[in-house]
This record gives structure tokens, C-alpha cells and sequence, in this order.
């Protein structure tokens, strides 16, 4: 009897766990799903796939389109992430860096693109992106100043931190100029 009813609570224990990680896979797969329907084509410049499931001014949307307040938030939120202590002029130069990739074929056409780019900023791949900007930071006006057109780098698309960079690639960038922390390269 004992034998049975272990038996029994065996295999609906089994069962359960079976059901439970087939439910936890498909979440799972969910979330991979809309993430790289939304970073996917921001990448690339387009929209998502999930952008007229969502509504109107959709996740997939939000940078694509160019709009001019999103694109100054994202570029500040980028430099507040990756030049944040650095002198103004290096802050609006690694936003001028940002909008130079995107003139350059070389890189994504859209903002968000240049920016979620992987691997191309660690702003991005340490979460300080999402960092809220401190109200009394030059972040912002910086952002503006680049998207007006200020490029204290003359056309640079590559900057890094000398003291800090891992990349033996980098050191192979030429360098055109030095503001503050930073070396700004072609």
C-alpha cells in the first residue's frame, strides 16, 4: 500500500515538474522573442515585427523614427553612461562621435542603432544607460550641442579611455585628439 501510494506521488510530482519547466521554457522563449524583435531591427535601422501589436508609439518605433527629443535623451543618456565626469567638450564630443557612426556606413543608420550596437559602448553592456540623469548634470546640453552640429573631433567615430581599454584593436585607430580622459580616432 505504502509502495503505491509512493509510487502515485512520484509521478504526479514528476509530472508537475515536468509541466512546470515546459511553462518556465516558454517564458523563456517569450522573452527572447520580443527582445530581439525589438533590438534586432533597431540595429539595423527598421522597425519591429511586434510594433503594430504593441500600439502607435511602439517599443520598436521609439528610436527609428528620428524623433529629435528621443534621439537628445538617448544620445544623453549615452553620454551621461560613458562621459559623465569627463570636461563638456569631451561629453558633447562622444555624442558627435555617436552621430558621426551614423552617417558612416560603416555603422547602423539610426541613433538607437549606433548605440545598442553590440558591444559598442559600455554604457550599454554595463546597464549605465539606464542610469537616470542627475538634474544638475551638462549631459543634455551636451547631447543638444552635438545634434546642432558641434564635433570637436572633426569626424572622429572611435573614442577610448586609454587607461582603462582592453582592446589591442583600438590602439590600431589613428588618433586625432585628446579631451580629457578620452583619445578620439578614425
Amino acid at each position: 500500500m505504502v509502495n503505491i501510494f509512493y509510487k502515485k506521488t512520484k509521478n504526479s510530482l514528476k509530472a508537475y515538474m515536468e509541466r512546470r519547466d515546459y511553462l518556465k521554457k516558454i517564458k523563456i522563449l517569450i522573452v527572447l522573442i520580443v527582445i530581439f524583435s525589438i533590438a534586432v531591427p533597431l540595429y539595423f535601422g527598421g522597425k519591429g515585427f511586434i510594433s503594430p501589436i504593441l500600439n502607435k508609439s511602439s517599443i520598436g518605433e521609439v528610436f527609428a523614427k528620428g524623433n529629435s527629443i528621443r534621439d537628445e535623451e538617448l544620445i544623453a543618456r549615452a553620454i551621461n553612461g560613458e562621459a559623465r565626469g569627463e570636461p563638456y567638450e569631451g561629453q558633447v564630443a562622444v555624442g558627435a562621435v555617436i552621430l558621426n557612426r551614423v552617417k558612416d556606413p560603416r555603422f547602423p543608420n539610426t541613433i538607437a542603432g549606433v548605440i545598442y550596437q553590440p558591444m559598442a559602448f559600455t554604457a550599454v553592456s554595463d546597464g549605465q544607460i539606464n542610469v537616470p540623469i542627475d538634474p544638475d548634470s551638462t549631459v543634455l546640453k551636451a547631447a543638444r550641442d552635438a545634434l546642432n552640429g558641434w564635433d570637436p573631433t572633426n569626424g572622429c567615430v572611435y573614442y577610448w579611455n586609454p587607461e582603462t581599454s582592453t582592446s589591442d584593436w583600438i590602439w590600431s585607430r589613428t588618433i586625432v585628439k585628446k579631451i580629457g580622459k578620452h583619445n578620439f580616432g578614425k
